[in-house]
């Protein structure tokens, strides 16, 4: 395998440096972005924020951090975000005045409900009118570009001086990062950016603006919920956004062996806990399933861990009643609800609330086991149902169509000792072969259900673990690729190796499926549900996109005689360090109509 360089320091290297003093206010902010260990700010160019471009790269080297230049706002939120998603750590992003923040907002979205951690650096033309240029700044200021999106991100500012600049920077960074995570927004008037300095800034030490310990539960609350656990015949942990290190991810392990715990985790978050450890129950899904309905309908104790929607997921399992266990629910959610959307989820039934941070309460658990010396009622034999069985796609007849889910059946055959980061899957889910058993197996979705998140967030989550030993890989819906699809180009601006393998049913399937629920319940013709929903006539050729991205990429698959092999072909070429495309033509008949409004008609 080639060797791939850890980072980027040999692409966009300016010259003639030398020893730059700082001398302008934007100095002082690209001065704090390395203060608070940013190592990338991804950026589509915009003149509002032309000071801070110029001390990245004149006055900082373009180094620490480094632009990754991208073709759209969006792209730019969404490649840190995909950054957050891998690493769990803050990257930055710059959008140019009030119309690159308005492209950039549902990527924004996208990360707030993620609670991805993301430094956003915005700007807004001169707010002192008799400095602005005639017609440009006017239209490019603002008197509050921050009300854009206020009500998705945990703060937001818009410094004066240069002496504020250091407050408002240090300010974000420790936001960002306290739990629950989440974007940050600062906006740079573009006149303060290039004023010169007039006096010496002084910037005290970073470590002394260091985020504090997330809370902890009481010692109370503990020892109730310990007491619950090591009595319980069947309990349940259903584990939800949680921490990405791998020491939040053994103490999980820890505490489930510990009380011999059914584990259930979801799609939407990234993995949590391995799926095939023999207390996981059943395969991750992304939504309610029959084992999820078994191990929680035979639970005497449910402990939620900051579980995504635990209310909606309550509500759908009471169908087939009440839910005799009792109920434990920590999480820190609720700080970050402003009202403006209804991502809160549904409220949920506990009997006991533990406002906390869930991975610091794992870890309180386990101290409050041990120190009890408590012994584990677990045999050791699996909890839940038998490990699906599957057809590998080796054996399937040669000139059989695809199914979506095939290609991750696919991507697991391929796969053999290398260690692949799975961004994310499209419709089809990830089937019963590909395992999560590392934080970095798989990443989960966007969070806020906006397409053309996948290729961003899938080029921000490469650039992460670009030498590191893991592969990133993507597999993307149709629909989300032509959205977003030109964020591709960073990728291959900056060597990032990676693989997308697109899921192509040439339509906006979900939204059929929706049409043909619609349908049937009005009694009207359901195969009329294709109309304004398929990407065809003319058909997009990916393969040629890609190639004028910068990608590698071959010929479609329609078969599943060639999936295997040119799967297999995709994670060789991110071994030797490029960037690869797969278009794979797939079958429509992969789902059900889904759930009407208000959860009625199924599930």
């Amino acid at each position: 395998m080639n060797e791939i360089s850890k980072d980027l320091k040999g692409l966009d290297r300016p010259e003639n440096i030398g020893n730059p003093q700082m001398g302008w206010a934007s100095d002082v902010a690209a001065e704090m972005l390395r203060r608070i260990g940013v190592k990338y700010i991804s950026l589509n160019p915009g003149a509002s924020y032309r000071g801070l471009h110029d001390s990245i790269v004149n006055y900082l080297g373009n180094e620490d951090p480094q632009m990754i230049i991208c073709l759209h706002e969006d792209h730019a939120v969404h490649v840190a975000q995909g950054y957050a998603k891998a690493t769990g750590e803050p990257m930055a992003c710059a959008l140019h005045s009030n119309v690159g923040l308005m492209h950039g907002l549902m990527a924004t979205f996208n990360a707030w409900c993620y609670r991805a951690p993301i430094i956003m650096m915005g700007a807004t033309g001169p707010v002192d009118s008799a400095i602005r240029r005639p017609w440009i700044d006017w239209i490019h200021t603002m008197k509050d570009q921050g009300a854009l999106l206020r009500n998705y991100v945990k703060w937001d500012d818009e410094p004066r001086s240069a002496g504020a600049i250091v407050e408002s920077m240090y300010r974000a960074n420790q936001i960002a990062r306290s739990e629950p995570p989440g974007p940050v927004y600062i906006c740079l008037d573009a006149g303060l950016q290039e004023d010169a300095l007039e006096e010496e800034i002084n910037i005290p030490d970073a470590s002394r603006f260091l985020p504090s310990d997330p809370p902890r539960a009481s010692e109370d609350a503990v020892a109730e919920v310990a007491d619950l656990l090591l009595n319980a015949k069947n309990p349940v942990l259903m584990i939800g956004r949680s921490a990405r290190t791998e020491d939040a991810w053994n103490a999980r392990i820890k505490l489930a062996e510990a009380v011999g715990a059914s584990v259930l985790t979801n799609l939407r978050n990234a993995a949590v806990f391995p799926s095939n450890h023999l207390l996981h129950i059943g395969r991750p899904a992304g939504g309610v399933n029959p084992p999820m309905r078994e191990a929680v309908g035979a639970a005497d104790v449910v402990v939620s861990l900051n579980w995504q929607d635990f209310g909606g997921t309550q509500r759908l399992l009471k169908r087939d009643g009440p839910i005799k266990g009792k109920i434990v629910h920590c999480s820190l959610e609720q700080y970050l609800h402003n009202g403006f959307g209804m991502e809160v989820f549904e409220l949920p039934e506990t009997d006991i609330n533990i406002n906390a941070d869930h991975d610091a309460f794992v870890g309180q658990l386990l101290a409050e086991i041990e120190r009890r010396g408590a012994k584990s009622n677990w045999d050791g034999k699996n909890r839940g149902p038998e490990p699906a069985k599957y057809e590998p796609v080796s054996s399937r007849p040669a000139d059989s169509s695809i199914e979506p889910a095939d290609i991750v059946t696919a991507l697991a055959e391929a796969q053999g000792d290398r260690k692949i980061s799975l961004n994310r899957v499209a419709s089809g889910g990830i089937g019963p072969a590909y395992e999560l058993t590392h934080p970095l197996s798989y990443l989960g979705h966007d969070g806020g259900g906006g397409l053309a998140s996948g290729p961003g967030t899938s080029v921000g989550a490469a650039l992460a673990v670009k030498g590191t030993g893991w592969l990133a890989v993507s597999v993307l819906g149709d629909g989300d690729f032509m959205q977003g699809n030109t964020a591709l180009w960073s990728a291959a601006r900056y060597n990032i190796p990676m693989l997308v393998i697109i899921s192509n049913n040439s339509s906006n399937f979900n939204d059929e499926l929706h049409q043909e629920t619609v349908a049937k319940d009005r009694d009207r013709p359901v195969e009329n549900r294709w109309i304004g929903m398929r990407i065809s006539e003319p058909n997009i050729e990916f393969t040629e996109l890609a190639q004028s991205l910068g990608f590698e990429a071959g010929p479609p698959v329609t078969k599943m005689g060639d999936l295997l092999g040119r799967i297999e072909e995709g994670l060789k070429a991110v071994e030797d360090g490029k960037c690869h495309l797969i278009d794979v033509r797939v079958s429509t008949g992969y789902a059900v109509p889904p759930l009407m409004r208000g959860g009625s008609k199924g599930e």
